[in-house]
């Protein structure tokens, strides 16, 4: 019909369209293809080909016919075509692959043909499996906080084929699919959604292909957790029972508690607050009520009531009877005649009233003649005072320091006396000190004045006063005791190279008294401060007596402390040895009030106490939190001269107080010892950690170290709760060679978790062989003594005038106020004006400030800027002096 109709376009196609599929159906066509092959190691692969129909059929290698040789060809029958089939197998080895060098790679198809055409395969490529050993990218260890993303990078080794990445955790298997919080990148990396504490562990990458399996170095992830604070605890009771105390909150670092080295919580774990305890009111009798009419049972009655105050607050109630009667006589009870047993009671009364007054005249008759030899004893004043005159008179200053430097006479001459004093009348030797338990009385006979105080021998007086009842606790310590004998002119007592001194200003002795005076520090082994909690001792024990003395004004007793003098950051309390022994809060720093007989002048290192008592005192703090700080000197000795190959260097770490350095540079001295750099001045906190210290950066060349431990570590409480005096530690070292004398080093001195410090040493061990040197030990050339007008800058006239002046309120300010601001003393304002003259007592601290470094001519200065001209304070004449 097709053929019939050439004619139409339609059949036209259609004929040629099924005379191309009949011969297409009688082309070979291939049932199974060679594929993709890889070489493991060196085992050969097989490429198969399979074909129908076919009359050949061979493969063709990288543009190569295979040799006949090499195939292996199977003819079989198609059942369901029953078409012949051809199946044509080769083997391709290590070595062919091989032989193909550059960009190409080896592959292989096979061809097979008929007598209606020739059919190509796909190619197949055959390649070398391999797995290198080292990854591109291994994953690294980190440290993330809770709740974050990790991500872990891992690039497996090159391959072929590619390899596949799976993850392990502590060996085991990381699932996706089981645990949504991990993720698999597809470039293989690792993704932890969000950080648990479970998720901590050792991560390994695994990359694998038909060829190997290779892990990577194991990245250590630590899932940290940084502390937080729990709600704060309610305050505790007043730590007083009564009257002003302390009550204080806590919270602790444990919500969550930090791990794995996360952060602690910053602030502080403790509050405190002041708080004021509801005393208990013991209870109080009102007066007798009076007596009541006589009854007819001849007695009468009064009665009382505890009313004045009512017990309170667990208060006592009143002691004693509430009603008394008595008997009465009356009317109705007929009155009775005395006996001879009321004639006896009345005559024995007499006859003891009678004794009673002789006895009490005795009494009189004695007290007066032991008050005339004492007025005999003291009655030539003008000798005694003599005696406190300086040997010389202090060189005047440059200046303006003539304004304050006229020394007048306040006795009988200007000349100091060198001689015997006597007693006017040999029956009455001994010097009557009635004002308290003072030491025993001087002793017949003549008493030595020299440089302004009787001399005594130092060993005697000293024996003589730790015979004392009270003073039994006292060291026999002569070189840091000092004493001297005043009187109403004052003076000054000093222990040398301990910041320790006591201002006895004028007028504090009342007039007519001489008082024998001590100072001295104590050691803490000799005397032992029970100290509570975290309290810790801030300043030396010092002792200045005898106790009970009578004061007509405050003495100023002036001790380092070392703490880093914030009251914020702490509770500074003034403590008291009392008679039996016992030591008593007397002052918190910060809430003096006026009217105690205490009171208190911070400065950067050391306290200025005004007392009007003497005896043992002592500054013990208690942190309120863990800003406050103790201020350490690290101090550094070795030996002076080293002839063998082992070289100590000792480090000490004390409080930073003159007393302790001292003791310490003494001991030294004794032991031969050299201070081989500068001391060194360390916070410590109040953090509860522990110092540490280490030598870095030797010359291994030349030098090594013989400790086991990298460092060594000073305990927290040994340092803090102050109860040695000093602790040290020492660093052997050992030289290679005798020759060897620098050494070079770096001292690393640290808390630990805290800030630290590092030193530089740099010295010849052998030249310098230098023992202690004093220039560091600031050897204190004054007198440990000093009594009378050359204790004091101020001369005693000029001082009067100059209090009478400014004393006296004026209305442009232009008084003591201005002068306690100029001096920048205005912060005792309060405690200045509750004295009677304000003025004076500046003048008293001023003194005991600048008694080594004052500068005359600068008080002068602000003496006239504050403009008191009217008086002429300054300009004194030689006649008025």
């Amino acid at each position: 019909f097709c053929l019939a109709s050439l004619s139409n376009v339609f059949c036209f196609f259609s004929f040629f369209f099924l005379l191309f599929s009949k011969v297409q159906n009688l082309l070979p066509h291939f049932l199974v293809e060679p594929e993709d092959e890889y070489i493991v190691k060196n085992k050969p692969v097989t490429l198969t080909c399979r074909s129908t129909p076919a009359t050949q059929i061979y493969f063709k290698c990288n543009g190569e016919w295979v040799h006949q040789d090499d195939h292996l060809i199977e003819r079989t029958v198609d059942p369901a075509t029953a078409l012949p089939v051809m199946q044509v197998t080769i083997e391709i080895t290590r070595q062919q692959v091989e032989k193909i060098f550059g960009l190409d790679e080896y592959w292989c198809h096979c061809v097979a043909w008929s007598t209606t055409g020739t059919q190509k395969s796909q190619k197949a490529f055959i390649r070398i499996a391999y797995l290198r050993k080292n990854f591109e990218e291994e994953p690294q260890g980190k440290e993330v906080a809770l709740d974050q993303e990790v991500l872990l990078r891992c690039h497996p080794p090159e391959g072929v084929p590619q390899a596949e990445v799976e993850w392990q955790r502590n060996e085991d298997l990381v699932d996706p699919a089981s645990d949504p919080n991990y993720f698999i990148t597809t470039d293989h990396n690792l993704v932890i959604k969000k950080a648990r504490l479970a998720d901590t562990g050792n991560y390994t990458c695994v990359a694998k292909n038909i060829v190997a399996r290779r892990k990577s170095n194991s990245a250590t992830v630590l899932i940290y957790v940084n502390g937080g604070w729990s709600t704060w605890t309610t305050w505790s009771s007043c730590s007083a029972v009564c009257g002003r105390g302390w009550q204080k909150r806590s919270r602790s670092c444990t919500n969550p508690t930090p791990l794995n080295g996360g952060t602690s919580c910053e602030g502080q774990n403790v509050q405190k607050s002041a708080c004021v305890a509801t005393c208990p009111v013991d209870g109080g009798w009102s007066e007798w009520s009076k007596w009541s009419a006589c009854g007819a049972d001849c007695s009468m009655w009064r009665s009382r009531e505890c009313t004045q105050p009512s017990p309170g607050t667990g208060g006592k109630d009143c002691q004693g009877l509430d009603l008394q009667s008595i008997n009465c006589t009356s009317e109705q009870c007929p009155q009775t005649v005395s006996g001879a047993e009321d004639v006896a009671l009345y005559v024995g009364m007499v006859a003891v009233a009678l004794c009673l007054t002789l006895l009490l005249i005795v009494v009189v008759m004695v007290y007066r003649r032991k008050k005339e030899g004492l007025d005999a004893d003291v009655a030539d004043s003008s000798i005694l005072t003599t005696g406190f005159q300086p040997m010389g008179i202090k060189p005047s200053k440059p200046g303006n320091s003539h304004l304050l430097t006229i020394q007048p006479d306040l006795t009988t001459t200007t000349t100091s006396y060198q001689g015997t004093l006597r007693s006017r009348h040999d029956t009455a030797g001994k010097f009557s000190m009635t004002n308290g338990p003072l030491l025993d009385p001087l002793p017949n006979g003549s008493h030595t004045l020299h440089n302004g105080k009787l001399n005594p021998d130092p060993a005697e007086f000293v024996s003589r006063l730790s015979t004392q009842s009270y003073f039994k606790t006292l060291p026999r310590d002569v070189a840091n005791t000092s004493y001297g004998t005043f009187n109403f002119l004052g003076g000054r007592l000093t222990i040398p190279n301990t910041g320790i001194s006591l201002l006895i200003p004028p007028e504090a002795i009342p007039r007519g008294k001489i008082y024998e005076i001590y100072l001295t520090v104590q050691r803490k082994e000799d005397l032992r401060l029970p100290l509570a909690g975290c309290q810790t001792l801030l300043s030396p024990i010092v002792s200045c007596g005898p106790p009970g003395v009578v004061l007509s004004r405050p003495v100023i007793l002036s001790m380092d402390h070392c703490f880093d003098a914030c009251l914020d950051n702490w509770a500074v309390r003034l403590k008291k040895q009392n008679y039996e022994g016992a030591w008593e809060d007397v002052l918190l720093m910060g809430e003096e009030l006026v009217s105690e007989p205490y009171y208190c002048q911070l400065e950067a290192e050391t306290c200025r106490l005004f007392s009007e008592q003497l005896g043992t005192f002592a500054l013990v703090g208690e942190s309120l939190h863990m800003g406050a700080a103790k201020r350490l000197r690290l101090v550094l000795f070795s030996d002076a001269y080293c002839s063998t190959l082992e070289y100590n260097i000792r480090v000490y770490c004390m409080d930073d107080i003159q007393d302790v350095f001292k003791e310490v540079m003494q001991m030294e001295r004794q032991l031969g010892g050299r201070l081989i750099d500068e001391p060194h001045v360390l916070l410590f906190k109040d953090s509860y950690h522990n110092l540490r210290l280490s030598i870095h950066d030797m010359p291994q060349a030349h030098w090594r170290s013989k400790l086991l431990a990298g460092y060594q570590e000073i305990p927290f409480y040994h340092i803090w709760n102050g109860s040695q005096r000093y602790l040290h530690c020492t660093f052997t070292l050992e030289r290679l060679s005798l020759s060897t004398c620098e050494l070079t080093c770096q001292l690393c001195v640290w808390q630990v978790e805290g800030e630290g410090q590092s030193f530089a040493l740099d010295f010849n061990i052998a030249k310098d062989t230098r023992a202690v040197d004093s220039e560091f030990l600031l050897m204190d050339s004054n007198a440990t003594a000093l009594a009378g007008p050359s204790a004091f800058q101020i001369p005693y006239l000029i001082r009067q005038k100059i209090c009478s002046s400014l004393d006296a309120p004026c209305p442009n300010g232009a008084d003591w106020r201005m002068l306690a601001q100029r001096l920048k003393l205005e912060r005792h304002m309060s405690f200045f004006a509750s004295k009677a003259s304000p003025t004076s007592v500046i003048l008293d601290l001023w003194e005991a400030q600048h008694f080594h470094s004052g500068n005359i001519n600068q008080l002068a200065a602000v003496m006239a800027d504050i403009g008191k001209q009217e008086a002429m304070i300054f300009l004194v004449s030689d006649g008025e002096c």
